[in-house]
């Protein structure tokens, strides 16, 4: 007789069942949680005198210096751990010298951030020159229009260098370029800025699901992406992108995005030894939400599942739209 039949008539023994028989026994014994603390909230900040909202992203703007100042606000009485800026210029050139300027939107919005929540959030920014080139690649071109990987370091350790001095605690190195990270943390600490962290997009992939993020950052792109981001095909890559990383220094790596690899994010985190994030990315945010929006899905549930499911991988925090969303909601009290 099996173990599991010893009861009378043949009924099982063991019952898993039992440990999901009411909400308080479930509650109790879940393995994963979310936390605000572990939720970072990606912001963009446009030039300009007015927020404008996203349409294929329902209710997320792009946001002013000014509006973002209560978005930031409200991530830290929420007790968000932290925000990453992207920044939305109105002028481009094919360098991105937006970028580096001290005046640019990025750097503004970090010193307006950092004055207002550099005590309650921990403030980033994005290191990636898409937002401010004219052709829209994460990096400068080549005489024959291909993305200079070696030149682009170059812009890189500057980029480092004025999100620094504007105040942004931790860097994330999104370019995907060969030794970025060695670049950037030899450019920070040879001028004083040892304790300015790097967070390393170590595993990102070329993926669909970022379309929605191009409106958001008003990208110019032309062409693709898949000669530097990771063909989505690829697993045992990742893991070696993010050894790379590590030994450069990354502080923290990301995978990216999160609901389409989260078997990389679970070899990542079974690997690394230091923290581990993943990116919900634009396009896993709006397909939720439009869903939603035609009655297909219970929208509340699915967005707890899809950021819940991204812990469970191995994810210590992990960058989301829905942030503060799931923070107001785990502050409600319980039923």
């Amino acid at each position: 007789m099996s173990s599991l039949e010893g009861g009378r008539g043949g009924a099982p023994i063991v019952r898993p069942r039992r440990l999901r028989a009411t909400p308080a026994m479930r509650r109790l014994v879940a393995e994963t949680r979310l936390n605000p603390a572990e939720l970072v909230l990606p912001l963009f900040v446009r030039e300009g005198t007015e927020p404008r909202p996203l349409s294929s992203m329902p209710g997320i703007l792009q946001h002013t210096t000014e509006s973002v100042r209560a978005a930031v606000n409200e991530a830290a009485d929420l007790g968000l751990g932290g925000v990453m800026l992207f920044g939305v210029p109105e002028a481009k050139d094919a360098i991105g010298s937006g970028a580096t300027d001290p005046d640019g939107i990025l750097n503004e919005a970090t010193r307006v951030v950092v004055a207002e929540v550099g005590d309650a959030l921990v403030v980033q920014t994005d290191l990636c020159l898409d937002e401010f080139t004219d052709h829209g690649h994460c990096g400068v071109l080549d005489a024959e229009g291909r993305v200079d990987n070696d030149a682009t370091l170059l812009r890189y350790r500057d980029m480092a260098l004025a999100q620094a001095a504007a105040g942004s605690e931790l860097l994330g190195l999104s370019g995907m370029m060969d030794g970025q990270v060695a670049a950037v943390r030899d450019a920070l600490d040879a001028e004083g800025y040892q304790n300015t962290a790097i967070l390393a997009y170590s595993a990102k992939y070329a993926s669909a699901f970022y379309g929605p993020f191009r409106e958001a950052v008003g990208s110019s792109l032309r062409g693709d992406r898949k000669s530097y981001q990771q063909d989505p095909a690829n697993r045992r890559e990742g893991l070696y992108e993010t050894q790379l990383d590590l030994e450069q220094g990354a502080d923290i790596v990301m995978v990216k995005p999160a609901m389409s690899y989260l078997d990389v994010l679970a070899d990542v985190a079974a690997m690394s030894p230091v923290p581990v994030w993943a990116y919900q990315v634009s396009g896993e945010y709006a397909m939720i939400e439009a869903a939603a929006a035609n009655g297909w899905i219970d929208r509340e549930r699915a967005v707890f599942e899809s950021v819940t499911s991204i812990r469970r991988a191995g994810a210590d925090v992990v960058l989301t739209y829905f942030a503060p969303e799931i923070a107001r909601t785990l502050r409600e009290p319980l039923p």
